[in-house]
């Protein structure tokens, strides 16, 4: 078993009264860490899962009452897929308030309901944490650091799901059933799809402007659909943890673009499921996207394992120049330039250097990548 490093957080921070969430899509391991997690608890505890309608029924609006007698003895509860109990939140908060000593520890594949049912009731009560697809370090620290450089193709196009770097030769079905639940399971549940068929038509659109600037108007001719829904609906898929957005970096508006957006997906393997293209690395003529897409999702994965608070952004000026990745902590930037050729010369724009001097520049490639991502 691939020994995941937010186990440890989560095994540190038991019984210091706070509700501990953790949040991540469908088959990253949430509920095998809760699952280790009890295992290694030695109090009396109890395992709910929510996707099963009785356990929904018996803490759906459930009284302080009952929720006692539910939880009887148990010092440690965890209720799996908490997303899919009617007010949560407001259940969490009880046993919070109400019942000492009590260690809450409720998942979500989610963040449309449990995020929303729980950010008002549980104010300064919860810790949030997100589990992503295997991160880098994970690898090294699994199969060690050549056998991880050499799997890195692998990475590329299957991604990093614990179920497909466990299982080699099946990545290409496992992938196909993970987008299938996503698109099928998840996202066509939620209040708000009403055009399921042009939903994977964006999310295909998507995989293949990976790394490129996106138009919501395009995208709306594109798919034949107004402006809102395609900005509901990448709403949706970001809260489904499929994909993410980069923001513009600007403090120059008159030179630098302040409003543009990049999408880009956690799992490289589930963008190419999606437009089913898992050809060789050295087959690709998307290999660049495929290798600025993977950097940046491991960083993304780097620092919420860390606990880093770093914003990332995209930056670009009014003639086209452009730095791949800007991350901002604390007021001091980080510009850098992912390449996947290390022949490749990187030339930072001058108009960005004088208009921030104190930036740090460097360059990621297949040469030092690793220097990044540890």
């Amino acid at each position: 078993m691939i020994q995941r490093i937010l186990e440890k957080q989560l095994d540190e921070r038991l019984m210091q009264g706070k509700t501990l969430i953790l949040l991540g899509a469908r088959q990253t391991g949430k509920t095998t860490i809760i699952k280790n997690i009890l295992k290694k608890n030695e109090s009396p505890a109890s395992y709910y899962n929510a996707d099963n309608p009785s356990i929904r029924e018996q803490w759906q609006n459930a009284s302080l009452s009952f929720i006692k007698q539910l939880i009887g003895q148990d010092k440690l509860i965890v209720i799996d897929e908490a997303q899919r109990i009617k007010n949560i939140g407001i259940t969490l908060k009880l046993i919070h308030d109400e019942i000492p000593n009590i260690q809450v520890i409720a998942s979500g594949s989610s963040s449309f309901d449990l995020s929303n049912e729980i950010s008002e009731p549980l104010t300064g009560r919860n810790r949030e944490f997100m589990l992503y697809p295997l991160s880098w370090n994970e690898l090294v620290g699994h199969f060690g650091f050549s056998q991880s450089l050499e799997n890195l193709p692998q990475r590329l196009i299957f991604g990093s799901y614990p179920e497909v770097v466990t299982k080699p030769g099946e990545e290409i079905e496992i992938l196909n059933d993970l987008s299938g639940d996503y698109l099928y399971r998840d996202l066509l549940s939620f209040k708000g799809i009403r055009k399921p068929e042009q939903l994977q038509k964006l999310l295909q659109a998507l995989a293949l402007q990976v790394g490129s600037e996106v138009s919501y108007n395009g995208l709306s001719r594109l798919l034949e659909i107004d402006k809102n829904t395609v900005m509901n609906y990448l709403d949706i898929l970001e809260k489904a943890f499929i994909i993410f957005r980069l923001s513009s970096y600007s403090n120059n508006p008159r030179n630098e673009i302040s409003n543009g957006k990049k999408v880009f997906f956690y799992d490289n393997g589930i963008r190419n499921a999606l437009i089913q293209s898992f050809n060789s690395i050295n087959l690709r003529q998307d290999i660049g996207a495929l290798w600025e897409n993977y950097i940046i999702a491991e960083r993304v994965k780097k620092n919420a394992i860390e606990r880093n608070w770093a914003k990332l952004y995209f930056w670009r000026n009014q003639s086209k120049q452009e730095i791949d990745l800007i991350e901002e902590k604390s007021g001091q930037l980080s510009a850098i330039e992912i390449k996947w050729s290390t022949k490749s010369k990187v030339k930072f724009p001058l108009s960005f250097r004088n208009q921030y001097p104190n930036a740090v520049l460097s360059k990621i490639n297949p040469d030092n990548f690793y220097e990044a991502l540890s």
